[in-house]
């Protein structure tokens, strides 16, 4: 076990997919020791992830068998955490819900990950990160106005507004539990957190320095100093040349000084400027670019690949990588000066390590 921040928290995971596993992961490398409950027929998804499975060993439990069920209450009452990402009424019906456990264990911390909520007309309904960025109104903000909005992966639903809020609520539980001495249920909801995510927003549209014309609006793409830009050698650039300082540096640089005249962010000339920049982008390659713009300490860098970042000299020089069984992974964040987190090992097979783990737990 590690020395981390949340080292001797015990954490119960139901396996799920997504945000899940993914936020059951962060706990570990902060040093919670973690047991995860895996069915024999799995959790479908993308099979087995040697990054979101890191840290904790295995238990194989049939839920629907009274043993197993049983095995999987005692050790709920050993818990100081409980994560599940089933749809509303499933623990319930398995006789694993929080009313019965949270009984016999009153500090126990029931943390529910799903996409819609607990309560609500569509808390049963299912749905992906696609369906919540879009119900949240964050898909919409976005697109570019032309083409249909597309999800950045499942980045912003699943794992920003799923994962870091359920950890965010599990920790905030657990703090709450020092005073009162009492677990609480968690319901942590994508679609809430994306919509909280999406704070900044909603409060700059209420302001109206935020349009919902794709075209007027900075961070979206349309303004020509937050953007990227193809180069002859088919890479990209991105240009963050927000600020004053830094917009008349670029300026400068790519000889376009007679742009200075008009206001940065009247959105009336952002395509003109737009165009002229990337005839000119595509005509040399993003090597040249990057020494000509590089030095101007401007936020201009080039878009890497995944494979490239983790090569990347700042990435190398902080350890953001490190492999672990042949994978290169992401090391635990954020860092801490006093209790570090660690990955405490690799991926278990389904079934490994889930006996050791409850007898540690002090369970037979």
């Amino acid at each position: 076990m590690t020395n981390g921040p949340l080292s001797g928290v015990r954490v119960l995971e139901f396996a799920s997919i997504g945000p899940g596993p993914f936020c059951t992961m962060l706990l570990s490398d902060m040093g919670a020791d973690v047991i995860r409950i895996e069915r024999p027929q799995g959790v479908g998804g993308t099979g087995p992830n040697a990054v979101l499975q890191r840290g904790r060993p295995s238990l194989l439990l049939d839920l629907k068998q009274a043993q197993d069920c049983d095995l999987a209450s005692r050790a709920a009452c050993a818990a100081d955490v409980l994560i599940e990402g089933n749809r509303p009424g499933v623990m319930e019906r398995l006789g694993l819900g929080p009313e019965r456990l949270m009984a016999a264990n009153d500090r126990l911390i029931y943390a529910r990950m799903t996409g819609y909520g607990q309560t609500g007309p569509r808390a049963k309904t299912a749905g992906h990160d696609i369906n919540y960025l879009a119900m949240s109104g964050v898909l919409d903000l976005i697109g570019d106005g032309r083409s249909p909005p597309r999800a950045p992966l499942n980045l912003l639903g699943d794992f920003g507004g799923g994962a870091l809020y359920l950890a965010l609520g599990i920790v905030s539980a657990l703090f709450e539990r020092t005073h009162s001495g009492r677990g609480q249920i968690v319901d942590a909801a994508i679609i809430d957190g994306s919509a909280s995510l999406s704070g900044m927003a909603i409060g700059a549209f209420a302001t109206g320095s935020l349009s919902r014309q794709a075209d007027a609006n900075l961070l979206s793409g349309a303004a020509p100093f937050y953007r990227c830009y193809l180069c002859a050698d088919d890479r990209y650039i991105a240009v963050g040349a927000i600020e004053p300082q830094f917009y008349a540096r670029f300026l400068e640089a790519m000889e376009l000084q007679s742009f200075a005249r008009f206001d940065q962010r009247d959105p009336s000339f952002w395509p003109e400027l737009s165009s002229i920049l990337e005839q000119r982008f595509v005509k040399e390659t993003s090597a040249h670019w990057l020494s000509l713009l590089e030095p101007l300490d401007a936020c201009i860098s080039a878009v890497l690949t995944l494979e490239e970042s983790q090569s990347d000299a700042h990435a190398m020089a902080r350890n953001a990588y490190v492999n672990v069984a042949g994978v290169a992974q992401p090391a635990p964040a954020p860092r801490f000066s006093r209790t570090p987190g660690a990955i405490q090992h690799e991926m278990a097979k389904p079934g490994e390590g889930g006996r050791e783990a409850l007898a540690r737990w002090g369970i037979a």
